[in-house]
């Protein structure tokens, strides 16, 4: 009879597992959920603001926990999350600061593998805000204002993340000076320990440049680098330390050229990785035969330069593509390396002939300038001779 019990219990054990495992477009599954019974689940301390059942997320059917523009100005519900929570949504209220362990002293959440905290005001993070989400796989923290005050930040606010793969910080910091928040960005991935993060969004965060060029070789696992909608000109940062990149992400930056640098930094990549993607979509090219060594490069690197073929320099005002061809350089800048050397070389030459001819003409000039000096030199060495004559005769 025992026996039968728990086979009984690992049988429903398996329903309900596979239940949520169920694709989103399968026919089968229904959904017995009502909105009273969805809001009723989450329990008194979420004050009928929000909706807890399974429910559609991601592609799968998951236990999700959605407090969609609720009104909260603290996060005290969440310390009464229903266990079973898969997915927290928890956006569109006003956070302004997050306390410590927002989610209670308790490790009782298992299967909690996403948090999205997204468009909540939220400014600072305090460094023990995030306990007990070990096994969290996705953090979304867009569209905050999360400050870059030193005395407000908290470089290992990430550190508890020991699983995550995705972390989303698109226009997440308040507005303020490049360097700032390349140094914040640069402490948290120091700091963090985020070995196993694979997707980084760090899009519309006004970024120029990095305090240290390897801010990002602290996340070896990295696969895709989203660095969109921000203020590059260049590859002023290290990527032949990220051995696993696929994709970067460049699209609507202030790139008016690639530089060889830059081309060297991509190579570097896919010398270690089979397929590596780059998207400068959208940057703002001149049209200038210094684009021309990228159009060159683009023709055969292995590098696969997505959407290449809609590539554009602007020139008086106008588009044009820059894929597929050369531009047109003024005469100066057409010199190669040869014809460069050659100049320079007949520059010194003439350079040499000016100097003798002015020697040639002011040669009697000089020779009077010259001669006493000379008539000096001549005596001391006589007078020399003379005397180590003297010396051989004593001898």
């Amino acid at each position: 009879m025992k026996s039968s019990y728990v086979a009984i219990v690992i049988l429903l054990s398996m329903i309900i597992k596979t239940r949520a495992e169920v694709d989103c477009n399968d026919p089968n599954w229904h959904n017995l959920e009502t909105n009273e019974s969805s809001v009723h689940n989450c329990g008194d301390a979420f004050k009928n603001l929000c909706r807890c059942s399974r429910m559609c997320y991601d592609g799968h059917h998951q236990y999700v926990v959605n407090c969609t523009n609720s009104g909260f100005n603290d996060t005290t519900p969440l310390e009464h999350l229903p266990n079973a929570a898969q997915v927290l949504i928890f956006t569109g209220n006003y956070l302004k600061l997050l306390p410590w362990n927002i989610f209670g002293t308790l490790d009782r959440l298992p299967n909690l593998k996403v948090i999205d905290m997204s468009n909540n005001k939220i400014e600072e993070i305090r460094g023990k805000t995030y306990h007990h989400v070990k096994r969290v796989e996705r953090l979304i923290l867009d569209f905050n204002e999360l400050s870059l005050d030193p005395a407000k930040s908290h470089p290992r606010v990430f550190s508890n993340f020991v699983s995550l793969l995705e972390l989303h910080l698109t226009d997440a910091f308040e507005d303020g000076q490049p360097r700032d928040l390349a140094a914040t960005l640069h402490d948290i991935f120091v700091n963090s320990n985020l070995t196993q993060l694979m997707k980084l969004h760090l899009e519309q965060n006004e970024i120029s440049e990095f305090k240290d060029p390897n801010v990002f070789c602290d996340l070896p696992n990295l696969l895709d680098l989203h660095l969109g909608d921000n203020a590059l000109t260049g590859l002023h940062f290290n990527l032949s330390c990220l051995h696993k990149l696929r994709f970067l992400d460049l699209q609507r930056n202030k790139f008016t050229k690639v530089s060889d640098y830059d081309i060297r930094t991509m190579e570097s990549v896919i010398k270690q990785n089979q397929s590596f993607t780059v998207d400068f979509s959208k940057n703002s090219f001149e049209c200038s035969c210094k684009l021309n060594p990228f159009i060159e490069w683009m023709n055969k690197t292995k590098v696969f330069v997505r959407n290449k073929n809609s590539l554009q320099c602007s020139e008086d005002g106008k588009e044009r593509s820059i894929y597929g061809g050369t531009l047109p350089c003024p005469f100066g800048l057409r010199l190669s390396k040869t014809a460069v050397s050659i100049t320079l070389y007949f520059c010194m030459f003439l350079l040499v002939v000016l100097l003798c001819a002015l020697v040639y003409m002011y040669r009697l000039k000089l020779q009077k300038k010259f001669e006493p000096i000379i008539h000096s030199v001549n005596k001391r060495v006589r007078y020399s001779t003379i005397a180590t004559g003297e010396t051989r005769e004593d001898v």
